[in-house]
């Protein structure tokens, strides 16, 4: 039976959102955008009508490509803005059995049918879907739907079972504060960290205007950070970097990360990280 569920707070406004286009011929070329051995920084202003892809199985459908797997940099995840027309999706959407996905929506409503349950999304909408599952996308709006589409391929362990899929919302989670900041820096997480079925995480990052994330963390995750709202300055390996919404930055594992939140308003970003697993081991 295909039920439909629209339980979901009310969306939020301020999710930055690419609309492509072109540039004039009268624009300097000089930019924001940074490929290092270490980070790469994809400003807004580079996601355009030339630089998208179009994907299988798929109609009235775009997509920027944002991160993919790099031998020698990150390799765990890929990451997309998907722009979907009207009438447009898929019941098909993934060509990968074994890949999992989680689902953002960011301007628009996604009608999201995911093992027979219909979901409707609006901005701020999040999906977690696992590997294998029965689901499909559609734009059943009068205009364009655009969404985060972040995919990984699933490590499956002896003993743990596969999470099952779900549908929530920005709005509908309480944001974790970090310790010793006066809930200037906090988290918005979709799933418990001590879960050991789910092997990333994506979750929200809001800082405060002002607020700073006080040392250079240097960890095994890789990330995915895509600005939701706001700006800042961010601490990239050696470089100070100045970011604002609509902006990607793509990080390694172990490069050297902090921020400035700059204001006026919040600072907020999308982020991706692999976790719950051992480091493969790779034999030669």
């Amino acid at each position: 039976m295909n039920e439909i569920s629209t339980r979901q707070s009310p969306a939020p406004a301020g999710y930055y959102a690419p609309a492509g286009g072109l540039p004039p011929q009268s624009q300097l070329l000089t930019g924001r955008s940074v490929f290092t051995d270490a980070y790469i920084v994809i400003p807004k202003g580079v996601m355009t009508d030339i630089v998208t892809s179009n994907l299988p199985f798929w109609t009235g459908t775009r997509a920027w490509v944002l991160s993919r797997p790099l031998s020698g940099f990150a390799e765990t995840f890929s990451q997309y803005i998907v722009e979907v027309m009207p009438g447009g999706g898929s019941d098909r959407p993934e060509t990968d059995g074994g890949a999992e996905a989680v689902l953002f929506v960011v301007d628009g409503a996604l009608t999201l049918t995911l093992e027979g349950e219909t979901h409707i999304m609006q901005p701020g909408g999040f999906a977690y879907i696992p590997p294998a599952a029965d689901w499909a996308v559609r734009n059943g709006g009068d205009g364009p739907l655009r969404f985060h589409w972040i995919r990984k391929a699933y490590e499956f362990v002896d003993g743990i079972e596969v999470p099952e899929g779900f549908v929530t919302s920005d709005t509908a989670v309480t944001p974790s504060p970090m310790p010793d900041t006066d809930g200037r820096w906090a988290t918005s997480r979709f799933v418990d960290p001590l879960d050991m079925r789910h092997d990333m995480h994506v979750t929200i990052v809001t800082l405060e205007p002002g607020a700073v994330i006080p040392f250079a963390e240097t960890h095994v995750m890789e990330h995915g950070l895509y600005v939701l709202e706001g700006k800042a300055v961010y601490r990239l390996n050696q470089d100070w970097v100045e970011v604002e919404a609509g902006d990607y930055m793509w990080l390694r594992a172990f490069c050297p990360q902090a921020c400035y939140a700059g204001g006026p308003g919040k600072f907020r970003y999308l982020l991706y990280k692999d976790v719950n697993r051992h480091m493969k081991l790779d034999r030669f």
